[in-house]
């Protein structure tokens, strides 16, 4: 580190990217662009991860979506890809763990389409009390009983928009945040649909979810296929329409990892451990046993 300056090592090639890197950011800063929570961090990894990409074009285009009283950036590739995967498809699946802005983007996307006029209403759902839907068995008024499963659906809502603006659509009907089960037999038309918790689905209300399009709308299925809490017996709707769905053109298929979680950095290196330890024990368990028998151990009858 020069006293007045920057001093750079390496191939011509990537000397050239990070003099272009820095000249940008200098730029950004004269223009009176600032930078703040975590965002400059964000943007480098984004850029360094896809050569195409360039440090003006992404904070340029981050400034241009209408996110109600956010400015949104996208913090990695993925969620790059991601942003640009709701903006060009009508239907699309965001599947990895927790803390990597599935469904926070996803209800981000919504509004700006919403505020935008590009979809008349908001329509978001998941499964209620995890896969079942047995609300008979908890007290209270129905609402009182979903309310608790729907929380971070509401709770993204009032981090984006104004908690008076988000209270009057929902009482106009305009954002409607609902369990599952309520979309059956309903067609959709000009809204953005997001189905939350998608892995607890089952196969039978995966289909009849995606099935609810209507003309003029979007839906994003979003979901972590490793935490599942499906009874013994059931398979996920996700894992079902990844199968089924990941050939078919127009329904693009985003995955994170740990590299997109934008929590806390604890988080990341917790999830990192979690797979880390899941693949240990699936090399344990699909290992022969050292006492297992083999065909020869056995007197032919």
């Amino acid at each position: 580190m020069l006293e007045d300056g920057l001093e750079v090592e390496g191939t011509p090639e990537r000397v050239q990217r990070v003099e272009a890197i820095v000249t940008d950011y200098e730029s950004l800063l004269h223009q009176g662009h600032r930078f703040s929570n975590g965002d400059l961090k964000s943007f480098l990894q984004v850029v360094i991860s896809d050569p195409q990409l360039t440090l003006r074009n992404l904070v340029v285009s981050s400034r241009q979506r209408n996110f109600g009283r956010k400015a949104l950036t996208p913090r990695s590739l993925n969620q790059v890809c991601y942003f640009e995967a709701m903006e060009r498809c009508d239907m699309v699946f965001g599947v990895g763990p927790a803390g990597t802005g599935k469904t926070y983007l996803a209800v981000a996307m919504a509004v700006s389409e919403f505020l935008n006029k590009k979809v008349r209403r908001i329509v978001l759902t998941r499964p209620a009390v995890e896969a079942g839907e047995q609300l008979g068995f908890l007290p209270g008024t129905l609402q009182q009983k979903i309310d608790p499963y729907l929380r971070p659906l509401y709770d993204a809502l009032y981090d984006i928009l104004d908690t008076d603006r988000v209270e009057r659509l929902l009482d106009k009907g305009l954002i409607e945040i609902a369990p599952l089960a309520f979309m059956r037999g309903r067609s959709l038309n000009d809204s953005f649909i997001i189905l939350d918790e998608g892995q607890n689905t089952t196969a039978e209300q995966m289909k009849m979810f995606i099935t609810r399009l209507g003309f003029g709308s979007k839906a994003v299925i979003t979901g972590d296929i490793t935490q599942i809490d499906l009874p013994s017996g059931k398979r996920s709707g996700l894992l079902e329409a990844i199968d089924v769905l990941s050939t078919v053109d127009g329904i693009p298929f985003v995955y994170f990892d740990e590299k997109d979680v934008v929590r806390h950095d604890l988080v990341q290196k917790i999830v990192r451990a979690y797979s880390t330890h899941e693949g240990e024990k699936q090399k344990k368990m699909q290992a022969p046993s050292a006492t297992s028998s083999t065909k020869g151990d056995f007197p032919e009858l």
